[in-house]
């Protein structure tokens, strides 16, 4: 994970990402908000960098955390909406930033 890091993201960057998620996921209520605090650091961000550790983990690093992302993805569907009218090239193979979070 060291490694990957390193080359690809920077210190810690999967456990903050998970984080994001562990903090985001005990917030009450069907819907996401984006935390507060810290306006613009958005949970789809932190999607964003596990995707970039999954590319380039090893096999079985990238088991074992592509099984946490799995759980994190079912919950994520789950408490968000479909937003189709907001695909965009930027966006294009990340689908979770074609949800919509908030009501």
């Amino acid at each position: 994970m060291r490694r990957v890091e390193a080359e690809y993201l920077w210190p810690d960057a999967v456990a903050d990402a998970l984080s994001r998620f562990e903090w985001a996921f005990k917030q009450p209520g069907r819907y996401l908000s984006g935390p507060a605090e810290s306006p613009g650091i958005e949970i789809e961000d932190g999607r964003d960098d596990l995707e970039v550790a999954l590319l380039y983990l090893p096999a079985g690093a990238r088991a074992d955390l592509g099984r946490l992302v799995e759980r994190i993805d079912r919950e994520y569907e789950r408490r968000t909406l479909p937003d189709p009218g907001w695909a965009s090239e930027w966006t294009a193979g990340r689908w979770w930033w074609w949800r919509i979070r908030e009501r």
